[in-house]
């Protein structure tokens, strides 16, 4: 199952990657038959940078602009290290876009000849391991695929080869750094029935996971970059993403293993306590998944009752009291309408997630990292309920909690790190 969604909670968009290290004969295969140029990387390129746009809220994602086709097209794609497929919306050749959010004329559009048919190996593949797609016929239709999330979102599409150019935005250079085939999930159907959608809806999803499929496994199988990408979420808006190693900070970051998982492919870590204003609490011995497609935090049915009983427990005798608010499940409003975090910080305690087998390693939740106050003045608890949100038992922790830090994902040496930033301040390669 894909954990990915903001909040779980996206529509699903996508275009999938599948570059020529998994499938080196099928890909020279569609150079010649799509006149997609082959690209000869001869060294390693150290790292791409990305600026990012976006916020937790009002937005509710974080996002880059990504070249795609020929001539090249920016599409803004949510970053997601929650999964590792990679979509766009689309009209396709023989469907018209349902449920896409971006006007007709920007959608991604394929030609009959970069459609896959489902006869192709590529189709098998993929399906076998990705989606639930159809039997194939005699008749080789075009490769469909029909997938479904556990936030009960959906996309429907089709699979497609084309080229993307990947390149740092910030670069000087007016051309992309390097352009390459790949294959891509065209999703011309996308539904949503989850708890908490998007105020801003993107062009597609950036998967950044640690599966084979992902655009950092392909880009690494290729010798282009290390196994290795950060970001960092500025609470203020925007922030960066880099793919490679150069911008791993050189001192002050803290890491703990991934732990393998032969049913997931998620960046999963642990096991940590919970811990509420420095004193123990029940939870323990929690995994927990980091998640960049994630608007919030979430938490299993037990430890999220834990932590709501206590945020609540907390402010008894204080100027706070609980409202109805559209924007999220638990609010409380005060005696005037709030403008910004820092007037209700003083009311609520902090969280910490400490990692029982490192030595003085804790995860630091402030309230910051798990408030946000609404355009009608409220403060809400940013934590929500996993198993409502079709989770079960994972623990997942979303941008709220990941902001102010670059967090990185070392799937070189299978560990995740982090450390305090100013995410304002873009890296130049």
């Amino acid at each position: 199952m894909d954990v990915k969604n903001r909040g779980f909670s996206l529509i699903a968009f996508s275009l999938f990657l599948l570059l020529s290290s998994i499938f080196p004969h099928h890909f020279s295969a569609a150079n010649k038959n799509n006149s997609i140029p082959p690209t000869s990387i001869h060294s390693l390129i150290s790292s791409l940078v990305y600026t990012i746009k976006g916020n937790v809220y009002p937005d509710g994602l974080y996002t880059v602009s990504i070249n795609i086709g020929n001539p090249p097209k920016p599409y803004e794609l949510d970053i997601d290290t929650g999964s590792d497929l990679t979509w766009v919306q689309c009209d396709g050749p023989d469907a018209p876009c349902k449920g896409c959010t971006m006007p007709k004329d920007k959608l991604y559009k394929p030609n009959g000849k970069q459609v896959v048919k489902c006869s192709d190996p590529i189709c098998v593949a993929t399906q076998s391991t990705h989606v639930l797609g159809q039997i194939c016929s005699k008749q080789s239709p075009p490769c469909v695929y029909n997938v479904q999330y556990a936030d009960h979102a959906s996309t429907l599409g089709v699979l497609v080869r084309d080229y993307m150019h990947i390149g740092s935005p910030s670069s000087s250079t007016k051309d992309p750094l390097v352009a390459f085939g790949w294959h891509a999930r065209c999703g011309y159907e996308q539904k949503f029935s989850g708890p908490t959608p998007p105020h801003s809806k993107p062009a597609g999803i950036l998967g950044l996971g640690n599966g084979k499929t992902s655009i950092l496994s392909q880009l690494t199988s290729i010798g282009f970059i290390h196994n290795v990408l950060g970001h960092c979420l500025s609470a203020e808006g925007g922030g960066y993403l880099f793919l490679g190693d150069k911008f791993v900070p050189s001192s002050g970051i803290v890491w703990t293993p991934i732990i393998q998982s032969s049913l997931e492919k998620h960046y999963n870590t642990g096991p940590v306590d919970l811990f509420f204003n420095g004193k123990p609490t029940p939870a323990k011995g929690l995994q927990i998944i980091f998640d960049s497609g994630s608007s919030y935090t979430y938490f299993s049915s037990p430890v999220y009752t834990i932590v709501a009983n206590m945020v609540n427990n907390d402010l008894k005798g204080k100027p706070l009291s609980r409202v109805k608010d559209p924007s999220l499940p638990i609010c409380w409003k005060g005696v005037k309408p709030f403008k910004s975090l820092n007037e209700v910080n003083n009311y609520f305690k902090p969280l910490t997630l400490s990692f029982t087998k490192s030595k003085n390693l804790q995860f630091q939740l402030p309230p910051v990292a798990y408030l946000i106050i609404t355009k009608y003045g409220n403060v809400c608890l940013g934590i929500l309920n996993g198993n409502e949100a079709g989770l079960g038992n994972r623990n997942v922790v979303g941008d709220i909690s990941l902001q102010d830090k670059v967090v990185v994902y070392d799937n070189e040496k299978q560990q995740i790190g982090w450390a305090s930033a100013n995410c304002k301040q873009i890296p130049r390669s």
